[in-house]
């Protein structure tokens, strides 16, 4: 059963050499790579093209169109070579030699449509991800099982979940016969939990965790979402993208709930700035975060 493995690079050229290793060291050998350039002005593309992988389809954008549309242009090629299933996977990550055969391996056990396994933060024990949940009462945000906390076995049994960030996900091909492809109104940020709510609401795909994966993921190393003299505080970028994908997320699910959610949230975004240690207090990203809000507003549904 061929996997079409898809990664999207953008200046990934610091973190892509364990990634191309981690690939190249699988003992499951029914696989394509599938790598979407979004205009890297690195070496990105000589670290893909040089690499001894010869199972490798490289596509260059001329600019950068985002994560979704990048994933989907990936996700279509795979399709259209066959390929049983697709796993997005970040390639800001490294893996153990036998993670996709294991996200077979799920597959066949639970005939799950989507498997996603345990992710740690980069060389720590600390969890990243457990799979995850929609938090309702948020504003639908999407939450990770675990995440911070020290691996000491506590999520160590397969399970069911709703949500599970994209950075490693294995989903059969009917998933986008049903769901359809990824939504390219959202650059990055959104785009996977949008996805895996219509997967939710869609109700047909079982989305499953697995405990028993070695998995690591440099967290924020290629979205730059802090600022570089500053780790503790969010990028202008990370705020916009984030803000305006929230709210047009809601806006999508068309419902008297979620408008009430958005009043909710304009309400959470302009008091978290006055409190929150991860803001810097400028004028400037107040205006930033008002005018990220009501982007969202107006995205074409």
């Amino acid at each position: 059963m061929k996997i079409g493995v898809a990664t999207v690079t953008y200046n990934s050229a610091s973190v892509l050499s364990d990634f191309m290793q981690s690939v190249i060291r699988q003992d499951y050998s029914d696989f394509c790579l599938y790598v979407i350039d979004n205009n890297s002005q690195d070496s990105t593309l000589s670290i893909v093209n040089l690499s001894p992988l010869e199972n490798k389809v490289v596509v260059k954008n001329e600019e950068n169109f985002g994560v979704a549309k990048a994933n989907n242009q990936a996700i279509e090629l795979a399709l259209q070579d066959g390929c049983e299933f697709v796993l997005l996977i970040n390639n800001d990550t490294l893996f153990e030699s036998t993670l996709f055969r294991k996200l077979v391996d799920a597959h066949m056990k639970y005939q799950s449509s989507v498997v996603v396994p345990k992710i740690k933060f980069y060389n720590s024990n600390e969890i990243w991800s457990a799979g995850g949940f929609f938090e309702k009462r948020k504003a639908f945000l999407n939450c990770h099982i675990g995440h911070g906390e020290e691996d000491a076995g506590q999520f160590d049994q397969d399970d069911v979940v709703d949500y599970a960030p994209t950075c490693c996900t294995l989903m059969h091909k009917s998933v986008f016969e049903d769901v359809g492809l990824m939504d390219e109104k959202y650059f990055v940020y959104w785009d996977d939990t949008d996805f895996f709510f219509r997967i939710m609401k869609h109700s047909k795909h079982e989305v499953r965790y697995i405990f028993d994966v070695e998995f690591e993921h440099k967290v924020g190393s290629l979205t730059k979402s802090h600022e570089a003299n500053s780790p503790e505080i969010y990028s202008s970028f990370y705020i916009e993208q984030m803000t305006k994908n929230h709210v047009y997320f809601l806006r999508k699910q068309a419902s008297i709930f979620c408008f009430i959610q958005l009043i909710y949230l304009w309400t959470f975004f302009t008091l978290r700035f006055f409190v929150s240690k991860h803001f810097e207090k400028k004028i400037s990203v107040f205006i930033l975060i008002q005018m990220s809000f009501f982007k969202g507003l107006f995205i074409k549904r």
